[in-house]
């Protein structure tokens, strides 16, 4: 049976941050055949899986959650975005965020600054924002211009408020299994596997794509243990990137059972070799 993780959203719950213990173990198999190994993917039919119906699920559990948690007593979680530049698809990305926000029954804000404003001036405005008990959480939406050293803002983030997951602390506790705020897009990944019940456990899984904030931490997720205190995939995962070479691309997809796409590059070379 399938170990739970809930948090009650009244008691176990930080001041000030919205409900975000949803982790549960994935359910193991009750029993296997000594020397069974998984079958290759290849060997199956694939299935692709929607995530829109299932976005819609988890939004009315949030509204939930973010309600049983103002009638608790505490204040209405806060989200501030700080957008730098006039980048067409960071305001779009923006503009979404604010509208799940408000879905969901949090309030936001946007702080709109302009591509030349300073690396001291945004570290200083995050710094701010970290003192703030009226905030939250804070996302500083990347990129960033070039003359802003993305690292050294993600770190200046509370890592309490820090939104997107990219903290380094964050991020250490992350491959520590430890709770943590995960990047959205593996939590994504994470949710979907769990919600449609697909056993990782044993399982060769390929991501391909390893960038630090989707491919590396849905590795960390499938790869760690299912009985630690974040709870892992318990699979064996194999990471291609723009230098895997496309034969050894092509073995890796054929013996994988779950083959999750995490770059565009990569999706365009299993398209075109039709994998």
């Amino acid at each position: 049976m399938a170990a739970a993780a809930f948090c009650s959203p009244c008691s176990a719950l930080r001041s000030g941050l919205a409900p975000l213990c949803r982790w549960r173990a994935l359910p193991r198999p009750t029993s296997r055949r000594a020397g069974s190994v998984p079958r290759s993917a290849a060997s199956d039919e694939a299935a692709v899986i929607s995530g829109t119906k299932l976005a819609k699920q988890v939004l009315k559990e949030v509204q939930r959650d973010v309600e049983s948690w103002i009638s608790c007593g505490n204040k209405r979680p806060h989200l501030t975005v700080i957008l730098v530049g006039d980048n067409p698809a960071s305001h779009i990305y923006v503009r979404n965020k604010v509208k799940a926000a408000a879905a969901v029954g949090i309030s936001s804000e946007v702080i709109l600054r302009p591509k030349y404003i300073s690396q001291e001036e945004l570290l200083d405005m995050t710094l701010k924002l970290n003192k703030d008990s009226a905030v939250s959480g804070v996302l500083v939406q990347l990129p960033l211009p070039d003359h802003i050293d993305e690292r050294t803002v993600c770190n200046a983030i509370a890592p309490e408020k820090d939104v997107d997951g990219f903290h380094i602390i964050n991020v250490g506790r992350l491959c520590l299994d430890q709770p943590s705020v995960i990047p959205a897009t593996a939590a994504a990944v994470w949710e979907i596997i769990k919600r449609t019940g697909i056993q990782t456990f044993g399982k060769n899984i390929l991501v391909a794509g390893r960038s630090k904030n989707v491919g590396m931490p849905i590795s960390m997720l499938l790869h760690t243990d299912g009985e630690h205190e974040r709870p892992g995939g318990d699979a064996t995962v194999t990471i291609a990137h723009r230098h895997t070479p496309k034969e050894q691309l092509k073995i890796h997809t054929q013996l994988a059972d779950i083959v999750i796409v995490a770059a565009e590059e990569e999706n365009d070379k299993c398209q075109k070799e039709g994998l």
